[in-house]
């Protein structure tokens, strides 16, 4: 019960915008976030190559895809520059 409210605040607690720095521990993550996504990208694609099944074949390749897609969105947000009207200087709470 507790849990659940628990998982209730955390839900709520919504940053507005993200944050001007990021932390070490939170790069490590992206980065991890980054690896397992190509690598099932290229896992899923290199399986589908040995398929005689077409419809497993056509899951591993869109399985495939799916990981490229989120691999890509990362490194665009990861881009991304901050728009001109966030000011960089204010602290965070």
């Amino acid at each position: 019960m507790q849990q659940n409210q628990t998982n209730a605040q955390n839900q709520t607690n919504i940053m507005p915008q993200p944050p001007t720095m990021v932390s070490t521990k939170d790069q490590l993550y992206i980065s991890d976030m980054l690896s397992w996504n190509l690598m099932a990208s290229k896992k899923a694609h290199f399986y589908a190559g040995f398929c005689q099944n077409p419809e497993l074949k056509a899951a591993l390749e869109q399985a495939g895809q799916m990981h490229q897609r989120h691999y890509e969105k990362m490194l665009q947000h990861l881009n991304e520059k901050p728009s001109p009207n966030q000011n960089n200087n204010q602290p965070l709470n």
